[in-house]
């Protein structure tokens, strides 16, 4: 089995091998089992086509303003039959911090869109993939992205930030 570990971001890929290692070390890695990181851009991914039985997009898309060129180049490289799973932001915690804060979806690498199920789901059958069930999580982090989002999101010192965080 291979997995392979794609995003743009440099920073997130070099931490692959030692999350790879340390899986292994404890025992949650068949020994057959390999990953590999791969930086690109997801809407013109360097694989040829079919090449996965799988793709996971978790958190991915609200962050690519051309959305419906990378949902596109993952028909491309899924093979036809292959699963893919996808998972975004839910909307209500998404607008509230739209609502706080300019600087959450204005920087650059952050949030783009927010999207509704109808939305996300007219998308991926527009890329032609088959939808099936779909499951709504709370998300834990969300208060501590509205609190970022009232004192600053590039303040990780602010002491509200670092009392969240255990870090003050």
């Amino acid at each position: 089995m291979e997995v392979v570990a794609f995003d743009t971001d440099h920073g997130e890929l070099c931490q692959v091998n030692a999350v790879t290692a340390a899986m292994a070390a404890a025992g949650e890695v068949p020994p057959a089992a390999r990953a590999r990181p791969v930086g690109g851009d997801a809407t013109a991914m360097p694989f040829g086509d079919g090449s996965f039985d799988r793709v996971i997009a978790a958190e991915v898309l609200e962050h690519i303003p051309f959305d419906r060129r990378a949902l596109a180049e993952i028909a491309r490289v899924l093979r036809p039959g292959g699963l893919l799973a996808v998972t975004v932001p839910a909307w209500l915690p998404e607008r509230i911090c739209w609502r706080l804060s300019d600087d959450y979806h204005n920087t650059p690498g952050g949030h783009v869109r927010i999207y509704t199920r109808s939305e996300l789901e007219a998308k991926l059958r527009a890329a032609g993939f088959d939808v099936g069930g779909h499951h709504h999580a709370h998300g834990l982090h969300s208060p501590y992205w509205w609190l970022k989002c009232a004192v600053g999101v590039h303040r990780d010192g602010h002491p509200l930030a670092r009392a969240w965080s255990g870090t003050s």
